[in-house]
């Protein structure tokens, strides 16, 4: 849907918002005198309402929600580090606070999202009986908006751990309301939200509606939310609902999913949409209280993972831990998918060591400067490495960003299972279709090759020696699903530091990869320039101040803003 634009200015009853009526990329910029449009004469037509849903998605666009500022997040788990004089370091850190900027902006963007969810949803409940509405588009509209509204409240709740309830624009007075817990924002909005979208949303758009949000967006995140709160049996429901509608499959190429090349295919459950050829330089970073609009580009997080030497920023690196775990992610010989390559496909469209396969900008890998200080491999996944020089790669993005693929929902289902029946054969079928599509070695073929066992491919062999094997049970395939397939398939997709606290092992992987560090710090003179990392001139310090800082209570959900404590007197 958003891809192509026509953006207009409402006015001041609506906040200043993009509006996108059209998916043709080729439509031209047209603005639209704020001071022609009222509360009167707004909301009298279907198109009307479809003009001011479109903001709501526009939400989604904002830098906290899918765009660059997602860097402070990437860094706060065990796949990333970062350096002293980048500004994620902080979260990297742990050393942020209630006033540091991504945990107030994140705050007020998904507010704005709210805000803007809640004037469509009030609006359409209460609209006149004489506007006419084809089919079933009223409640699709409706079904639209509650589906990006509980979205919003699931980020605040798994990012701050509460909420302030919201479903209605506030009048006078009622914006100073006290914060609801996780279990009753669930209970009273995303709950209800997702199984009223559920309920009215197509299984497919097509035309210029592809990339509005589905039955299956909202199924999955349903699951997600069931998932999270421990309803196992609901949430293996659910996402068997998914999986049986025969919407949705792996791409048979993962890199399809980290491009712009191949952008709502069958893998895509929610996809945010951005674009490069539209409204050139605006990377999001408005959020609408100037006349300027929120985003059309990803250029900002392409910028912030892209390698230094090569015009951006490189913030966000990989650590240690995800590049090992993607070496040792083994190719398959008899798997089609590959074609003479030693990596995996997996670690080709994720990472990029200093040893990679093929091309990377376009030339190969060791004729770009950059490898040294520590810097074991730069991360390829949201950036432009792919675009031949000319385009020219580095200054701008037209890459979407994916909040839920199939391959999550394949993994999700995994783990409601395990957890629900303990039937750890059935979840490994489920986490071996993304093996395959990935080219390495499925866990069943190490289990028929080695007695039954699976290997540990968490723990390190540079620190620790040989690999180990461990008989397969649920444990054992639980450990494996948590600290390997998420963390491989799923990185610098938003979703690592919530699996992380939700399974309560924050403490224990920095505690293991803080470890792994001091190791390495006491023997690097004999690691240097040696496989599997290649690290050159110095270890880089990503995890021994967050294990000694992190404190659960402290740190797993961020603070309520400053700004909203202070203006807010029901805060509790």
């Amino acid at each position: 849907m958003m891809k192509n634009i026509n953006k207009k200015v409402f006015g001041s009853f609506f906040i200043i918002a993009l509006i996108f009526t059209s998916c043709k990329e080729s439509e031209f910029l047209e603005e639209i005198n704020p001071n022609a449009i009222t509360e009167a004469t707004f909301w009298q037509s279907q198109k009307q309402f479809n003009a001011a849903l479109t903001t709501v998605y526009g939400a989604l666009q904002f830098q906290a929600i899918s765009g660059g500022h997602l860097a402070y997040e990437f860094v706060r788990g065990d796949i990333a580090g970062t350096e002293p004089w980048y500004r994620p370091l902080a979260f990297r850190n742990l050393a942020y606070n209630d006033g540091t900027y991504y945990v107030t902006d994140k705050w007020n963007q998904l507010y704005i999202g709210i805000f803007r969810a809640n004037q469509v949803i009030e609006k359409i409940q209460n609209a006149d009986a004489s506007i006419i509405f084809s089919g079933d588009s009223k409640k699709e509209i409706e079904a639209q908006a509650r589906f990006l509204r509980a979205f919003f409240y699931f980020e605040l709740v798994h990012n701050y751990g509460k909420a302030i309830i919201h479903t209605k624009v506030p009048g006078a007075g009622e914006f100073s309301k006290p914060t609801s817990t996780m279990v009753e924002v669930n209970e009273q909005v995303i709950i209800p939200d997702l199984e009223f979208a559920r309920a009215n949303l197509p299984q497919i758009w097509n035309g210029d509606d592809l990339g509005r949000v589905t039955w299956g967006a909202a199924t999955s995140l349903l699951g997600k939310v069931k998932l999270f709160d421990k309803k196992w049996a609901e949430a293996e429901s659910l996402f068997w609902d998914v999986i049986d509608s025969g919407v949705y499959s792996l791409t048979p190429d993962i890199l399809d999913n980290f491009t712009d090349a191949n952008e709502y295919n069958q893998e895509s459950i929610f996809e945010v949409a951005y674009s490069s050829d539209l409204v050139p330089g605006v990377s999001g970073n408005a959020v609408d209280d100037t006349p300027s609009f929120s985003g059309a580009e990803a250029t900002a997080l392409a910028t912030e993972v892209g390698q230094l030497s090569f015009g951006a920023f490189n913030t966000v690196l990989a650590s240690y831990y995800l590049h090992e775990m993607l070496i040792y992610d083994e190719v398959d010989p008899n798997n089609n998918i590959n074609n003479g390559n030693s990596q995996s496909k997996r670690l080709t469209a994720t990472i990029a060591p200093r040893n990679g396969e093929g091309l990377y900008y376009e030339v190969p890998f060791m004729d770009k400067p950059g490898w040294g200080f520590g810097q074991s491999a730069y991360v390829k996944k949201h950036s432009n490495w792919y675009h031949l020089e000319a385009e020219p790669p580095n200054n701008r993005s037209g890459i979407n960003f994916r909040h839920i693929r199939y391959a999550d929902v394949l993994l999700m289902y995994a783990e409601a299972v395990l957890e629900n029946s303990g039937d750890y054969m059935k979840a490994i079928s489920y986490i071996d279709m993304v093996r395959s599509r990935a080219g390495v070695v499925k866990l069943s073929d190490y289990m028929a090759n080695n007695g039954g066992m699976i290997p540990e491919l968490h723990k390190s062999i540079q620190v620790h020696g040989p690999r180990t094997f461990t008989a397969v049970n649920s444990t054992s395939v639980m450990t494996h699903l948590r600290k390997v397939e998420r963390a491989i398939e799923l990185c610098f997709e938003g979703h690592r530091w919530k699996d992380l606290v939700r399974w309560g092992i924050v403490k224990e992987q920095f505690s293991q990869l803080a470890s792994d560090e001091q190791w390495r710090e006491m023997n690097k003179n004999t690691i240097f320039a040696q496989p599997p990392l290649l690290i050159y001139e110095r270890i880089r310090p990503d995890f021994v101040v967050a294990n000694q800082t992190y404190n659960s209570a402290q740190h797993d959900y961020f603070p309520i803003p400053t700004g909203e404590v202070e203006t807010n007197n029901n805060i509790n």
